[in-house]
């Protein structure tokens, strides 16, 4: 057991996840370094001011721009779409791990007869027409249909085969236009090795371990309790979840953080020890950056660690009724050096190449000096162009 300060703790995660002193990922390849630490980037579409995994992206990464991601994806095919913790982009290295929620899928179909023959209506459009998105094909049928491992569902036949097949693996993501997913066949993309790989870890404790140990790396820190971060791992009870961590610190793979004035224990990979042993020289941070972090950033999955950690309160108000919101609908999590600092409301008019800062509301304490204005200022800058907009317009801070 290593025992940390608070202060400690939140300077390990900071730099786990790159977000402290000069920027740890750079260009394409650091967005490929990044998705491989992490394992799993959740994806939502929704686009005020950059997608989610942009949004996590361009916190960390130096020069990332919208493009890389999607040469990663439906380029190089390095990245792929596919439920992890919920929607998530994934390693393509990763695609055998998951065997086991296509095979649900595949035994899913089952309960719907009538997607035997539309399927094949899809395999001989898209072996004529190429990708193709819901909107492509007009298939006949009226079934209420719901994934088996994400939470598509409706009665729109087209989009529910297509999402079906999806789900099995015999289709991926070709590419998205906005929103719009368009989707192929993945043999053509993934390779054999890889898309006709069996289950590697057959045995459930097994698989439970990877993906714990893969949550684990995610946020950087955990504890065996209930957490959002163990979203989407099916059976990870916590009697599983407790199994899981004994073996793990049995066989040495995680380590126990005792952390100043927390009742619980967080736990770490093994491999991030010699950040551990970094931190716990007391080296104070070379640069203080300033950045907007997304509403379902790795890093803060866990609300509740966040909240004991580092003082700070944060849910993500899009689902909130607009009467009930304390905020904005959406809103950013501003990180200042090894503190949140507060929160944003940025929208990004593309029309008129304008990021409108919307409001800003600083923490209670927290001193608006020249060093943090110029920090914002070189922060909102960044986010400008990471938006392709000209102009910065702000609203109101508070």
């Amino acid at each position: 057991m290593i025992q940390l300060t608070n202060r400690q703790t939140r300077q390990f995660l900071l730099l786990k996840h790159g977000l402290l002193n000069e920027y740890k990922f750079s260009g394409k390849q650091g967005v490929l370094d990044f998705a491989r630490q992490v394992g799993c980037i959740q994806y939502d579409p929704i686009d005020v001011c950059g997608k989610n995994a942009e949004l996590v992206l361009q916190s960390r990464i130096k020069g990332f721009t919208k493009g890389m991601l999607a040469d990663l994806l439906y380029e190089d095919r390095s990245l792929v779409d596919y439920p992890d913790k919920n929607l998530a982009i994934i390693p393509v290295e990763d695609w055998p791990y998951f065997e086991r929620y296509r095979q649900a899928a595949r035994q899913h179909a089952v309960r719907y007869p009538e997607m035997e023959a539309l399927t094949a209506q899809v395999r001989a459009h898209i072996q004529i027409h190429g990708p193709i998105c819901s909107d492509d094909l007009k298939l006949d049928g009226d079934f209420s249909w719901q994934s088996a491992i994400h939470w598509s569902s409706g009665s729109n036949s087209s989009r529910s085969v297509l999402e079906q097949m999806y789900s099995t693996g015999e289709l991926i993501i070709h590419h998205k236009k906005g929103t719009r997913k368009y989707y192929d066949i993945a043999k053509k993309y993934i390779q054999s090795n890889l898309l006709n790989a069996s289950e590697p870890l057959e045995d459930e404790l097994e698989h439970h371990k990877w993906r714990v140990l893969r949550r684990i790396g995610s946020v950087g820190l955990l504890w065996n309790r209930a957490s959002d971060a163990w979203l989407n791992i099916w059976g990870l009870k916590a009697a599983q979840r407790k199994e899981v961590f004994r073996q793990l610190l049995h066989e040495a793979r995680i380590i126990a953080i005792a952390v100043e004035q927390m009742k619980d224990m967080l736990y770490c990979l093994v491999e991030d020890l010699p950040l551990i042993e970094a931190v716990l020289q007391n080296q104070e941070p070379t640069k203080l950056r300033c950045e907007l972090i997304a509403p379902l950033d790795n890093f803060i999955w866990d609300r509740k660690l966040i909240s004991e950690l580092f003082d700070f309160d944060y849910t993500w108000e899009i689902y909130t009724p607009a009467i009930k919101r304390k905020f904005g609908y959406y809103v950013l999590p501003l990180l200042y050096g090894e503190s949140f600092i507060g929160r944003a409301e940025i929208i990004a008019e593309r029309k008129t190449g304008t990021l409108v800062v919307k409001n800003i509301w600083f923490e209670n304490g927290v001193k608006q000096t020249t060093q943090l204005r110029t920090a914002l200022n070189s922060c909102f800058q960044k986010f400008a162009i990471f938006n392709g907009c000209e102009r910065i317009s702000a609203e109101s801070m508070n």
